[in-house]
């Protein structure tokens, strides 16, 4: 798998490349990344990215030119690839997408700044646009490294443990739900013991246990998950009674 970004900032992205777990997978080669900066795209003294926008108001716009030209030169340099563009008007990133981007061949992540992007470029170029959610940042980067990261620990061989990534929270093999507690050394800290069932060395009971957790956990805080798990069928009889039993 391969990304390239496009990104006024390329430094950035060492943190992604050169360490923790798609560090590793980089050096491995699991997947290789390269980064584009329009700078190097521009045809004036200056270096020009942006300029005000049309129509007036603050702040200014990334221009299409240099955008389009990088994204060329790395669409040049790969097999064909979908083209991301981090936006607030795009589709929410989920675990569903990771998913789907681990089992591809990548993307070109276009990474956004100032109050936008010329639309041309977008119109010309783009085939997603893609939001991390409701809030405001200063550019596309650091979405880009969320994206890269959650989708670069599902590959085969990335974690040292493949039901590493089966365990987290919103995975399927959870039906979507939030993940369980977990505890490790010592077995009691500042007087807080860890829960017995998990001592046990009895698998079911432990399953049992993370199961439970997991969906009492997810009604409490995200009861949206619970409903789209019941509406795509992943709640089984056995659940259904105990959440039940939580409403009393």
């Amino acid at each position: 798998m391969r990304f390239d970004v496009i990104s006024l900032f390329p430094e950035l992205f060492s943190a992604v490349r050169d360490h923790g777990v798609t560090g590793r997978a980089h050096r491995q080669g699991l997947w290789s990344l390269r980064v584009w900066n329009p700078r190097d795209f521009t045809h004036d003294v200056h270096r020009t990215v942006d300029d005000r926008p049309y129509g007036g108001g603050p702040g200014m716009v990334m221009m299409a030119q240099p955008l389009e030209e990088a994204v060329h030169a790395a669409q040049a340099d790969r097999a064909d690839a979908p083209v991301w563009l981090m936006s607030p008007t795009g589709r929410r990133f989920d675990q569903r997408m990771a998913q789907e981007l681990s089992e591809g061949r990548g993307a070109i992540l276009v990474c956004g700044r100032y109050e936008g992007v010329d639309q041309r470029f977008i119109r010309r170029c783009v085939t997603h646009e893609v939001s991390m959610g409701d809030f405001v940042l200063s550019g596309g980067e650091i979405p880009a490294l969320a994206i890269m990261d959650s989708a670069v620990r599902l590959l085969p061989g990335a974690l040292n443990d493949r039901e590493s990534a089966h365990q987290d929270s919103f995975h399927e093999t959870l039906t979507g739900l939030l993940d369980s507690p977990h505890y490790t050394r010592p077995e009691v800290y500042q007087g807080e013991s860890v829960p017995p069932e998990l001592l046990s060395g009895h698998h079911a009971n432990i399953a049992l246990w993370r199961r439970r957790q997991s969906l009492a956990l997810t009604l409490a805080r995200r009861p949206d998950l619970i409903e789209a798990a019941r509406a795509a069928g992943r709640l089984s009889k056995a659940d259904e009674a105990f959440l039940a039993s939580l409403k009393h």
